[in-house]
């Protein structure tokens, strides 16, 4: 008897206490997700302050267009120079990101990796054209105002 009095309340705090960080978990992976959908929607809306206010600084990029690679604490912005200037040389407009369910989300105290699948839709010189199959990666770090991108790279398979 007296097991059985105190058996159930014991399993059922060990039950509890197993799906408390998995809730957690699952939360902090929807936070960092949230920061990594404002970028994408910054991006595609062309609101560079809200693209921008996702990013920490300094942040790292790393994209397929010349000169590749962009760090430090101007890298948002010089990324973003250096895309306009290679979109206007291959007559590249109305660019789209479009990002797939996540292959991963690790969240490991305060920082955070994502790997999604993505599709890059755009006009070339007035014709549709899709970049599918492309994977971005993002690093993220916590901060007290919340989830920032420390660096993100994307590649075209």
């Amino acid at each position: 008897m007296i097991l059985k009095r105190f058996a159930i309340p014991l399993i059922a705090t060990a039950t509890a206490l197993l799906f408390i960080p998995t809730q957690a978990f699952a939360s902090e992976q929807s936070d960092v997700m949230v920061t990594v959908r404002q970028f994408v929607d910054g991006f595609n809306t062309g609101n560079a302050k809200r693209e921008l206010a996702a990013c920490a600084s300094p942040v790292s990029i790393i994209d397929e267009f010349p000169p590749h690679e962009w760090q430090g604490p101007t890298a948002r912005a010089d990324w973003a120079a250096a895309y306009a200037a290679n979109s206007k040389e291959e007559g590249i407009t109305a660019g789209f990101v479009a990002l797939g369910k996540p292959w991963r989300v690790d969240v490991t105290a305060d920082r955070a990796y994502v790997v999604a699948p993505a599709t890059f839709r755009y006009e070339q010189r007035g014709r549709h054209a899709t970049e599918s199959n492309s994977i971005f990666t993002v690093a993220l770090r916590k901060v007290a105002a919340g989830w920032r991108i420390t660096g993100w790279a994307w590649s075209q398979r």
